[in-house]
């Protein structure tokens, strides 16, 4: 495959801003009276049977041509590789449950070193100086953008282990999507990723809370996060990711944050001070600094 990295950063940018909304969209399920099981279960059932139509219209379109067989070691594997998308939804919206959107997102976002990290022990090579810049770049401006210094002791530590928690999976879905069975097609892909997902969902919360499982929330929030959080991103990771590589991939996919919190400020109405929109600012900077050369060059 013929590598393209403005287009495959185009996408997992579009990607990581469809993200952006789901932490806000949660929390006001949460105040709705919905858990985090009905949440990710919704989202997770109702994302996989619109990935399963999207196939069927897929497979209608390529009637008369030589149809690509899915080998079951390809399924396997991406279902497993899925298994860290459900890790990341729940354990990201556990984190919101206790501390503010705009603290958990940054939690989120430490899957900029660690996919650096992993990176750099898979390809058994140092980040480039470039990468390295903008890593620091990115940390100096999350750091700024949730406020976090300042308000560390008033957080709730149970939402920060989540959120950590949820860090590491999201650079493990990142991985998944960058490596295995690229072969396949992007929609092909993210279907077994999303019903790995949707099985680990299931064995998570199976024996505790499906007892008296609310179904009012698949409309609407299951189908808004189902839509921007299980079809959307997972298409346009699975085709931008290995374009981009996962080092890129999470630098760029770091727009997530800013996305993140705008929604909480105009949706949750969370304060958001000046030196937080500077943190946005310098964010937004380090992803032109990581494209700057690459676009100049394709233009």
């Amino acid at each position: 495959m013929e590598k393209n990295v403005v287009k495959g950063a185009l996408l997992v940018g579009l990607g990581a801003a469809s993200y952006g909304a789901l932490a806000t969209v949660v929390k006001l399920a949460y105040q709705h009276g919905f858990n985090t099981a009905e949440v990710s279960t919704s989202q997770f059932s109702v994302g996989l049977a619109g990935m399963i139509l999207l196939n069927l219209l897929f497979k209608s379109k390529e009637a008369g041509t030589v149809k690509q067989r899915t080998p079951l070691k390809s399924k396997l594997n991406l279902m497993l590789g899925g298994t860290s998308l459900g890790l990341t939804s729940v354990f990201y919206y556990f984190s919101v449950k206790y501390i503010p959107v705009s603290v958990a997102i940054v939690l989120l976002m430490q899957s900029v070193w660690m996919g650096l990290l992993l990176e750099a022990v898979l390809e058994r090579k140092w980040p480039s100086a470039k990468k390295l810049i903008a890593t620091v770049i990115v940390l100096l401006g999350t750091a700024l953008a949730t406020n976090i210094v300042s308000g560390i002791g008033r957080l709730n530590w149970q939402g920060i282990a989540w959120g950590m928690a949820a860090g590491l999976s999201y650079t493990l879905s990142l991985y998944s999507s960058n490596s295995i069975a690229t072969n396949l097609p992007p929609i092909k892909r993210s279907l077994w990723l999303l019903a790995g997902g949707l099985v680990m969902i299931i064995l998570i919360f199976f024996s505790t809370s499906f007892q008296n499982f609310n179904f009012h929330i698949f409309w609407p929030w299951g189908i808004f996060l189902a839509f921007f959080g299980t079809i959307l991103p997972p298409l346009l990771f699975t085709s931008g990711m290995p374009h981009t590589g996962i080092g890129l991939g999470t630098i760029v996919a770091s727009i997530e944050l800013p996305i993140s919190v705008i929604c909480a400020y105009i949706l949750l109405q969370e304060p958001v001070a000046l030196i937080q929109w500077c943190g946005i600012l310098l964010i937004i900077s380090a992803i032109v600094l990581m494209n700057r050369k690459t676009q100049t060059s394709v233009l």
